[in-house]
């Protein structure tokens, strides 16, 4: 079977696959433009992109520089489709959001936060804006409000499950019941709440699935429940396109299936990542003040917090694994191997070829992954 492509707006990629979005440095140019050279959309996150010797007002226009420089360097070695990653919880979210279209990226994904706003600062009918959400009752408040008040409809949702990783926009008491926000669940409810605004405004609304997609197989299980494309991060980390230290991959090579926890950022969110060294000693010390010289994150409970989340994943980053908070998807223990971008993708490929299936082999599927992926 041929495998479809997946059209945002008016834009039409040649495999239906995203590459999230992972800060801090996570998802930079070379990734990015190494998923967009395979047919896929490759995601530049904009988050801890800025020098960390600076603080306050230079920490953050410095942050602009660095995410222009990405943005440059990835347009350089590809011709792809290129997106950019903004987190709604930055203090300079729409700075960073109106730097990503002055450089002429195709794709604004808008997460950590309800982009309410967000048409007033893009004008531009060609940038397509796709919203990361975690419910349909989300979704539906973002498209009542872009009607009401600019006449325009989302280009795309992005659906994150409760098995992605990093910050998830689920509660603490939510993701101990992950069976109740299944995409077997969330999804057909999203397109139902999609539906009246896709008459509306007369083209499709395409729902991308995320969180804990991790083969060809999650993908083809996608699409058959209605999903345009698929998002996938984890499954990037251990390429070798990914700048992220090898100490940081070698973690994802190295951690079991129980070694993957819930933790609480100082963000006020529930997260998901690796029980290391760093996150015992978290676990372990006394709560304590500590100074903040970024000023980052608007959403910071820097009188609360017993770590700075910024300085702890710029450590796993740089290599620094045992004082740093290293972010994974529910799936991370499965890696086993650091390979190509390219060969990943053909990897996906050929597995989403195997399983895309007739609707009478649906519901064999449908148990199936229930089974894997619970």
């Amino acid at each position: 079977m041929n495998v479809p492509q997946l059209n945002i707006g008016n834009l039409s990629a040649k495999l239906p696959i995203i590459q999230g979005g992972m800060g801090v440095r996570v998802s930079l140019a070379p990734l990015a433009a190494a998923v967009a050279n395979e047919g896929g959309i490759g995601t530049i996150s904009s988050i801890g992109l800025a020098d960390v010797k600076l603080s306050g007002a230079n920490f953050l226009r410095n942050s602009l520089e660095a995410l222009r420089k990405e943005i440059r360097l990835a347009q350089s070695i590809t011709q792809g489709h290129l997106a950019v990653n903004v987190m709604g919880v930055t203090c300079n979210a729409y700075d960073l959001v109106r730097t990503a279209v002055e450089e002429g990226i195709e794709m604004i994904a808008f997460g950590a936060g309800l982009p309410l706003k967000l048409p007033a600062l893009v004008e531009d009918p060609d940038v397509n804006l796709v919203p990361i959400i975690s419910s349909p009752r989300a979704a539906s408040l973002i498209l009542r409000t872009w009607h009401k008040k600019y006449n325009r409809s989302v280009s795309a949702f992005i659906l994150e499950g409760p098995l992605a990783g990093g910050h998830l926009g689920f509660s603490t008491e939510q993701l101990q019941h992950p069976e109740q926000f299944t995409h077997e669940i969330l999804l057909p409810e999203l397109l139902l709440a999609v539906k009246p605004f896709e008459d509306i405004y007369g083209k499709k609304i395409p729902v991308i699935a995320a969180g804990g997609i991790f083969s060809g197989f999650d993908i083809a299980r996608m699409l058959q429940l209605g999903a345009s494309g698929v998002q996938m991060g984890t499954r990037f980390v251990c390429t070798e396109e990914c700048s992220v230290s090898s100490e940081f991959k070698q973690a994802y090579l190295d951690a079991k299936e129980e070694d993957i926890i819930i933790v609480k950022s100082p963000v006020g969110m529930p997260g998901r990542a690796i029980r290391n060294r760093f996150i015992r000693s978290v676990e372990n010390r006394e709560k304590g003040r500590i100074k903040c010289a970024f000023r980052c994150l608007s959403a910071c409970k820097i009188e609360n917090a017993r770590y700075c989340i910024a300085e702890a994943l710029l450590n796993s980053y740089s290599g620094d694994v045992d004082r740093g908070l290293i972010f994974c998807g529910q799936n991370a223990s499965r890696i086993k191997h650091i390979v190509t971008v390219k060969r990943l993708m053909d990897e996906l490929v050929i597995e989403l070829e195997q399983n895309l299936t007739s609707k009478t082999q649906h519901q064999e599927m449908t148990q199936a992954y229930q089974q894997v992926s619970l």
